[in-house]
């Protein structure tokens, strides 16, 4: 598995690279973060302790749905399905159907790095 590398940026910062490259005036590196979240307070929420031991069951059990992911777990299904369509959002799960329309989760990313930059921080506060 490759490694995400996660930015920091406020939502203003991270529209504004996205509309630069979209008009051709900025061309990403292959270093630069491919994910953003606007603050390192969501990341931590969206990596948390309970939130890394779910990955590591889905990589461990590779369970064929949600529902099963849920009784590995022993985590509510409405939770799972949240928590997993928020990652998913930033990259980390893929959701795909499965037989007889189930959602299996898979991650994608087992190594994560953030970027961030303590002078651009003081900068926007």
């Amino acid at each position: 598995m490759n490694t995400l590398r996660i930015g920091i940026a406020s939502y203003e910062r991270a529209k504004a690279r996205t509309m630069a490259i979209a008009r051709g005036e900025h061309k990403p590196q292959p270093d630069e973060p491919k994910v953003w979240f606007p603050s390192i307070e969501s990341v931590a929420k969206v990596l948390s302790a309970g939130n890394r031991e779910l990955l590591q069951v889905i990589i461990a059990q590779r369970p064929g749905s949600i529902d099963e992911l849920s009784k590995l777990t022993g985590r509510q299904k409405s939770n799972l399905s949240r928590t997993l369509r928020t990652m998913e959002g930033y990259g980390i799960v893929h959701l795909e159907r499965g037989e007889h329309g189930r959602i299996v989760p898979s991650v994608t990313h087992e190594r994560f790095t953030v970027d961030l930059s303590v002078s651009e921080a003081i900068a926007k506060s």
